[in-house]
Formats: structure tokens, sequence, C-alpha cells
């Protein structure tokens, strides 16, 4: 399995931070964002891994990440994503790089407690389709949100106003090589951008798509809030809910 971390976009929830760098080289505690992600593949046991990042500041990740020496590994793959356009515009960049290998997706502001290696371990056993991962949250219409039906998945709806349940989908994704013909398929969301919730539901539609908790805490980094809660997480100090 191939691992895959997206650290493109624009950042604009962070500004003026990510006025002068890109948001996942931000600092959170001791270390830069993107440090997170990476070793989150590799805890999992996954060594080939490419980062799909973007805008003025992309050759920083070279500086900073080299080879990938610091978490083991003999090399780090790099690709460039030109403007943005949402989640799935990044991922079909994967496309050469992945080959008929599954991949495990992880968004770059992505920040867990616990290794995903029992999920990952799962889908090697899967075979096909695709898993992704959910978490209970206090905030659901932030993040895609799944509707359940018992233990199964019926659809991903993204940000709704009035979430059916408090299961977010967080931004870890396995996928199988169709994925990237699901991404062929995609139509532009009333945002303008491809959504990898259409991504999922495609899967969904398909019957192929099983689902975990996440254990451990999880947040993403994406706004002022949520950066201030990973520097806790990642700092030892458990905020409240």
């Amino acid at each position: 399995m191939k691992g895959i971390v997206l650290a493109g976009g624009l950042g604009t929830r962070l500004h003026p931070l990510t006025k002068v760098t890109n948001k996942h080289l931000l600092p959170v505690y001791d270390k830069p964002m993107i440090y997170y992600p990476i070793q989150t593949l590799v805890d999992a046991g996954i060594d080939d891994i490419l980062i799909v990042t973007g805008g003025s500041n992309s050759g920083d990740f070279l500086t900073l990440l080299g080879n990938g020496k610091k978490f083991g590994l003999e090399h780090l793959n790099y690709t460039y994503q030109e403007g943005h356009g949402g989640i799935a515009v990044a991922l079909g960049l994967a496309r050469y790089f992945a080959g008929n290998e599954p991949i495990c997706v992880i968004l770059g502001d992505n920040i867990v407690e616990k290794s995903i290696r029992p999920a990952v371990d799962a889908f090697r056993k899967q075979g096909t389709g695709a898993k992704i991962l959910l978490k209970e949250v206090p905030d659901p219409e932030r993040f895609g949100v799944a509707e359940l039906d018992g233990d199964r998945v019926v659809r991903i709806i993204e940000k709704p106003k009035n979430p059916p349940s408090r299961y977010a989908v967080t931004g870890i994704y396995m996928y199988d090589s169709r994925v990237f013909d699901f991404v062929d398929d995609l139509k532009p969301s009333g945002r303008g951008e491809l959504e990898i919730t259409d991504v999922n539901n495609a899967y969904i539609d398909s019957g192929e798509l099983t689902w975990e908790k996440l254990d451990g805490y999880w947040t993403d980094a994406g706004t002022f809030q949520s950066l201030f809660r990973a520097n806790q997480l990642a700092a030892g100090d458990r905020p409240t809910e």
C-alpha cells in the first residue's frame, strides 16, 4: 500500500499566518504540522509516500523534509498542485504514483493520537473498495458527516446544517485503484470544487465502502480554533469537549 499526504490548498481560513507560508508548515506544538500525517502513515507500516503540495512555498517542503530520513524513510516523493479545486483534484495528481496499488490518503492537517495500522491492515485484507475512519465530534457540521443505517454508512453529507449523526469523516481514506476512475467522473460541487465526499459516496453506491471508528483523539488544524486545539492535544493537554 502506498501513502499520500495532501498538503496543498491556500489555507485562507488561517490568514494572515498563511499569507507567508503553507498551512502545513505551521508549527503544532514542537513539530511542523506536516510531520504528523507522515508519521501516521509510517506508523501504519507505509513507507512509500507522496506529498502533494502547491503554492509559492512548495519548495520549503523539500527543504524541511528532504528524503524523509527523519522518519526512517529512504525517500519521499513530491508532486505539485497548480491552483486549487478541492481535495479530489489533489488526489488525482497521485494517479501515476499509485499505479494499481491500494492507497491510504491523509489530509496534511490531520492530527491523530493512535496508530491507524489496524484499519490499514484490515483494508489490505479487504482487497477492494474503500474504507473510511469516523470520529464522533461535537461540531459535525464542519465536516463530511456519515448517515448511518445500523452499522452501514448509507450516505455522506458535506458540511450539513442538520447533521444526521455526530460521526465526522476524518481526513483518512483508503481506496483501491478505481478511485481515479471515480475522480474522473466527478462534477464540481456548489463550491466549484471536486469533493472527496462524492468519491466516498460513489463507493457507497457500489456497495464497497467499509468504515471503522478512529481510536484516540483526532482533529484537523484548518481554523484558528482547531489549530489551537491541535497544539493542546500534541502538547498532552486534553481540553474538554
